[in-house]
């Protein structure tokens, strides 16, 4: 793309001058975000106040197969944007180039697209054109070695976008009907229940301590002994631990089992590698 049409397409964007926008382009070597974050600071963009405003709605996407899958999130304004034809097309094609990249955001933004636009140029011209702010959100692909991979989409916008998603990768020597339903049923388990982290071992450091300062201020005017508080404390702990621990949690289809029971009646060679929970908003 010439230089021209670089500022052709920032002026579109941010309402500034030709000047302005040619000098902001130079000084971000080219590079349009930079561009307008320079405008901006400068005082000199109108329309880039969008670039600031919060964009919580949108959709997820999920590409792949059982052998390689990806998430990726794409954000706007409003729910009215979000089921949007431009917009759903948009997220549908670069949901494929993610999956393509390894969810890479950078090869992600350089990459073209149908119409031999980059993702970047596109993801422009699409918020000029809509008038919200739209932004790339996380990303996360699934590739591992003697892995089947299983999804899950909960409040559907169109075929694969929705507004939660859930992928898990599932660690077995050889694929079969009962390994698919039970991958099936455990992403649908993970969007009910949100588990934290496969096992107790794996859940950040920086969220138990969280949790343990919250049970230490709930107990500290209960006036009980110290080490009746103690013990009351280890247990809330390790109650926390289980029921945000995935292969602790009851299993959401039959309650009275753990998730790790069931994992066992599955294969005895089975093994939960990886799994993945988004939602829009959170």
């Amino acid at each position: 793309m010439s230089e021209i049409e670089d500022v052709k397409k920032l002026r579109k964007l941010c309402g500034a001058g030709f000047k302005d926008c040619s000098s902001a382009l130079k000084e971000a070597n080219g590079n349009i975000e930079k561009a307008l974050e320079i405008l901006r600071v400068r005082g000199i963009s109108k329309a880039t106040k969008k670039m600031s405003r919060v964009a919580n709605e949108g959709v997820i996407a999920v590409n792949g197969n059982k052998s390689k899958i990806s998430l990726i999130e794409v954000n706007c304004e409003t729910d009215f944007v979000a089921k949007n034809d431009d917009f759903i097309n948009f997220v549908k094609e670069i949901s494929v180039i993610n999956n393509n990249v390894n969810s890479d955001l950078e090869n992600l933004k350089k990459s073209k697209m149908n119409n031999t636009e980059t993702v970047e140029n596109n993801l422009i011209s699409l918020i000029s054109k809509i008038g919200e702010k739209i932004t790339i959100g996380r990303t996360k692909t699934f590739n591992y070695e003697n892995t089947f991979n299983y999804s899950y989409l909960h409040t559907v916008v169109k075929d694969n976008l929705s507004k939660l998603a859930v992928m898990v990768s599932i660690e077995s020597l050889d694929d079969s009907d009962n390994l698919e339903k039970f991958g099936k049923q455990l992403s649908m388990h993970i969007a009910a229940l949100n588990p934290l982290a496969i096992d107790s071992t794996n859940i950040d450091k920086a969220i138990l301590d969280k949790e343990q300062n919250l049970i230490t201020e709930e107990l500290k005017n209960s006036g009980k002994p110290d080490d009746i508080v103690k013990k009351i404390s280890i247990g809330k702990l390790n109650k926390f631990k289980e029921e945000n621990s995935l292969l602790s949690q009851a299993w959401v289809m039959e309650p009275k089992k753990k998730v790790s029971e069931v994992l066992k009646e599955v294969s005895s060679n089975v093994k939960i590698k990886d799994f993945y929970r988004l939602k829009i908003g959170e």
